[in-house]
């Protein structure tokens, strides 16, 4: 998989820009703030996942600016150009090859592997981001979770807005709506909790490796460190029991507590939780081999190798961990954008500099 094309007008700093990708190692380099990251979060998009920052839409449009525009032609099998216009107002609209169809249909179509200095925070921040790391690798490994999830975000939206409805006080009206709410809430924890513990366990030989790969030799006797991870969700036994004998505690605070949406996904390095026993190189290393074990567990899965995007990860990592991690980057499309000076090992296929939102080819 490769992305050939990207244009853009009136996206974050951009007025307007095109380019043209190499299929191979692209390193994208400038001072902070003049556009390297914005050009990822394009991608992003063209990707189905939005910005892999997590902002809003409105704040990739252009201030004076109505809109943004996404235009971008990828190949695997086939060609296909994928358009997207962010309204300030309005519904977004997105097209494949110039039919309307709409953002979950982009998921999985271009497989992205993203790295950013904010992956530290998949090991050490809250358990909302290591669901969304594994829902995202879900979504590209099985067709129908991401509508799943948008199922669950649903059912549990209006489920807590009846319970604030009821203000603590139920009627057998209240009962029975609840109790639908709650049966649709079980059949669909049961499809989502049945993909992420499967995904869950297929990455999890891939993330040892990456780990291996990344960090080597990481305790004092010298042995390779042993990583593991646990799915852990937010009930025991049955939820459909766990939902009732947790009704009133949902009614007095308003919200559903139990469920697909509030599940950890537990990380461990020599059986200490990672997020509070590892130290934060190891921590870092973890978070890189997670992205790694994404892409690798994609490729097999698709057939496909997923684009790589590294955003500016060098600034945060040693030499040796840099040297590593270039080391165990896959072949395929790679890009990589810097503030400081090129790693001496990344050896690109092609070379920009951005300034203040134009590009400029450096290449040889």
């Amino acid at each position: 998989m490769v992305i050939q094309t990207l244009e853009l007008i009136n996206f974050r700093i951009y007025e307007q820009a095109s380019l043209h990708f190499h299929s191979g190692f692209t390193v994208i380099y400038g001072d902070n703030g003049q556009g390297k990251t914005s050009l990822f979060e394009a991608i992003s998009w063209v990707g189905g996942l939005g910005s892999f920052r997590g902002v809003a839409d409105d704040a990739l449009i252009r201030n004076g600016s109505d809109s943004a525009i996404i235009r971008a032609t990828t190949k695997a099998s086939s060609n296909k150009l994928v358009e997207v216009e962010l309204p300030r107002i309005g519904r977004n609209r997105v097209q494949i090859n110039r039919q309307r169809c709409r953002k979950t249909d982009l998921v999985g179509m271009t497989p992205l592997t993203i790295f950013s200095p904010d992956d530290l925070e998949l090991v050490k921040g809250s358990p909302s981001l290591r669901r969304r790391w594994l829902d995202d690798v879900a979504a590209n490994v099985r067709s129908n979770h991401n509508l799943l999830c948008g199922e669950l975000e649903k059912i549990v939206r209006q489920r807590n807005a009846l319970l604030r409805a009821c203000k603590g006080r139920l009627t057998t009206d209240d009962n029975h709506t609840l109790d639908v709410w709650d049966d649709r809430l079980v059949s669909t924890a049961e499809a989502i909790y049945s993909t992420r513990a499967q995904v869950l366990a297929d990455l999890k030989p891939h993330l040892t490796t990456a780990y291996g790969s990344l960090a080597g030799t990481s305790t004092a006797v010298g042995t390779a460190a042993n990583i593991d991870t646990q799915y852990q969700p937010s009930w025991q036994g049955d939820l459909a029991l766990a939902l009732k004998e947790v009704r009133m505690t949902d009614l007095r605070r308003g919200l559903t507590t139990v469920g697909p949406h509030r599940d950890e996904i537990g990380l461990f390095i020599n059986q200490a939780p990672a997020r509070t026993h590892a130290s934060q190189g190891e921590q870092r290393s973890l978070a890189l081999a997670m992205r790694l074990a994404t892409g690798t567990l994609i490729q097999h899965h698709t057939n496909t190798t997923p684009i790589l995007l590294l955003d500016d990860v060098f600034s945060e990592l040693d030499n040796k961990r840099a040297q590593a991690l270039l080391e165990a980057l896959p072949q395929g499309q790679r890009m990589l954008t810097t503030a400081s000076d090129v790693p001496g090992a990344a050896k690109p296929d092609r070379l920009l500099k951005i300034s203040a939102g134009k590009i400029f080819d450096l290449s040889p």
